[in-house]
């Protein structure tokens, strides 16, 4: 996947290119993915530590456009929740721990918001111009292979791609560096609540117009709460039903129709669930020591 090198703006001014608080990149989950398989070791036990490593080994889940856009067509902005004629549903912090295997409890991922990110960027970082292409070129190459400074350079540099497109993402190139100051020292990154974070942007990215399609922040999570609450939808096939995360067990089924044709018929199908096709208590069965 081609994607662009990391660039902080120097002029405020500029009417083109990335906010100050951004980096911009085109690397995508796929390639995320590969950057992890890339890594030392000993970096794969430090996220397996920090309990983001089972969200890192997830598959890329194929996108249910349509629904995704259906669902955010029945948003109630008032109430923060779908509005189904049997009632409002909402994930929760279970499905997104279920779903993701992001922790939910924790310090809260929050901190002071500044008009510029280029110090930490620059001092965290230390980006190179053309790290992020040979980064998805050769990581093995561009990778430290011993513990230092140097590698938790490259985890900083790792962890800020992996929360800016996926837990946190935004649409386009731009990856936030919000959460950078997070990032500072290493060894508290597992205290914090990163699943709870992405259910919160996820509900953010939800009260935008519905005329806008798409939905920033972590769909896949939305796709698969519906698949496992709305199951008589007919969107998703089971696989891999001994997985965890729960995301594991599902894969996209592809409808050649219209995206607008897919919408309306989503729509009509939800007008017509009967109630008692809602499945309230997807999870019961499930084991919770098979939870990551």
């Amino acid at each position: 996947m081609e994607e662009e090198p990391a660039v902080m703006p120097g002029d405020e001014d500029e009417p083109v290119g990335p906010k100050k608080s951004e980096l911009w990149s085109r690397l995508g989950w796929s390639m995320i993915r590969a950057v992890y398989d890339a890594l030392p070791e000993f970096q794969v036990r430090r996220l397996e530590g920090m309990g983001i490593g089972p969200f890192l080994r997830l598959e890329e889940l194929t996108p249910d456009v349509a629904l995704i856009q259906a669902l955010k067509e029945r948003w109630d902005t008032e109430c923060q929740a779908f509005l189904f004629p049997w009632g409002h549903m909402v994930p929760m912090l279970e499905d997104v721990v279920r779903i993701t295997g992001l922790r939910v409890d924790g310090q809260a991922v929050t901190g002071t918001t500044y008009t510029s990110y280029q110090e930490p960027v620059e001092r965290l970082l230390e980006l190179e111009a053309e790290y992020l292409a040979r980064l998805t070129e050769d990581a093995r190459s561009v990778l430290a292979e011993e513990e230092g400074e140097a590698a938790d350079r490259d985890l900083r540099r790792f962890l800020i791609l992996v929360i800016g497109k996926l837990i946190l993402g935004t649409r386009g190139d731009p990856v936030g560096c919000r959460c950078l100051p997070l990032l500072e020292d290493l060894s508290s990154v597992g205290n914090y609540a990163w699943g709870a974070a992405l259910l919160a942007h996820l509900f953010d990215s939800l009260g935008t117009s519905s005329r806008e399609t798409g939905v920033a922040g972590f769909f896949p999570l939305l796709q698969v709460w519906a698949y496992y609450h709305l199951p008589s939808l007919g969107r998703g096939v089971a696989r891999q039903r001994d997985a965890v995360p729960l995301l594991q067990h599902w894969r996209f089924c592809r409808d050649e129709r219209s995206l607008r044709r897919q919408v309306t018929m989503i729509h009509d199908a939800l007008d017509t669930i009967p109630f008692g096709h809602v499945q309230w208590t997807p999870y019961v069965g499930e084991s919770d020591a098979a939870q990551p």
